[in-house]
């Protein structure tokens, strides 16, 4: 049933609308902003019933509902889950206002837009152009990747659990609760971000790619974030040309051909798991 969900997944992502009715984070923010504002809830305690709490009645429903009908009730649910735990908006969409403004030189429009609409700055094009290469990875890694992983792993409740986290992380105001979110939150990124880098490398420059992960393989103090970005440029061989015009949206591409051969290679990976299991 986990690879029959993944390609419903797909299929809903490209031809409905179900994802944009369906994720709606204003019960959970509303709840999260209410036991800020509370002050006496201890961050455990907060993440015990904003995450802990969803994810355990969602492990309990499952587990009811698998042997009935040879769990096709249970279907529905994880298609749902999965649907809802995937990434908030379209990545490859928000990067469009960028792409015209640097695909026609303006330099200064590229930065605006990039600070407005991806929350990235740079001191030059070098820095912007990388840094908005290093967004386009990681949003892509946390919407997606490491939302099947969790799934195909240790099913919905998983993807829950990762999602819950990301949101709490996200939009959390008390620093305390915001510190322990990202904590639990790099704990489940250390092992999805590295077979993602496994996979650049099968699909990109295996080499490059092999001496920045020997050396950042068991690090466990650097963040998924700079990791992925890292394999990733090396993973699609960048280009030296980083100013404003057509060539320097080149990266982009590659990088985002270099994302599609992963996922493609992640599906065949999880459908012959699948045969052979």
């Amino acid at each position: 049933m986990t690879f029959l969900v993944l390609l419903l997944v797909l299929w809903f992502e490209k031809f409905s609308a179900l994802r944009q009715r369906l994720q709606r984070d204003g019960f959970f923010r509303s709840e999260l902003a209410r036991l800020e504002r509370n002050g006496k809830s201890h961050p455990w305690w907060v993440l015990a019933i904003l995450v802990l709490l969803p994810v355990a009645l969602l492990a309990l429903l499952t587990h009811v509902l698998e042997p009935v009908a040879y769990g096709l009730l249970a279907l529905p649910v994880h298609l749902l889950v999965l649907i809802y735990s995937l990434g908030r908006g379209d990545v490859k969409a928000s990067l469009g206002p960028f792409r015209d403004a640097w695909r026609r030189g303006d330099e200064q429009a590229a930065v605006h837009v990039a600070e407005r609409d991806l929350g990235v700055t740079g001191d030059s094009a070098q820095s912007l152009l990388e840094r908005v290469q290093g967004h386009l990875l990681w949003q892509a890694y946390q919407s997606f990747f490491a939302v099947i992983f969790w799934y195909v792993l240790l099913g919905p409740a998983a993807a829950l659990a990762y999602r819950l986290l990301a949101l709490t992380a996200e939009h959390a105001r008390h620093p305390a609760l915001q510190e322990r979110a990202q904590q639990l939150r790099h704990a489940f990124d250390w092992a999805p971000v590295r077979v993602l880098g496994v996979s650049f490398a099968l699909v990109g420059n295996f080499l490059a790619v092999s001496r920045v992960m020997l050396h950042e393989l068991l690090n466990w103090n650097i963040t998924a974030a700079r990791l992925i970005a890292t394999v990733g440029q090396v993973a699609g061989e960048m280009p030296a040309s980083a100013a404003a015009g057509p060539e320097g949206l080149v990266g982009l591409d590659s990088l985002w051909e270099l994302l599609l051969r992963s996922a493609v290679l992640w599906y065949a990976c999880f459908a012959l798991w699948t045969v052979l299991g």
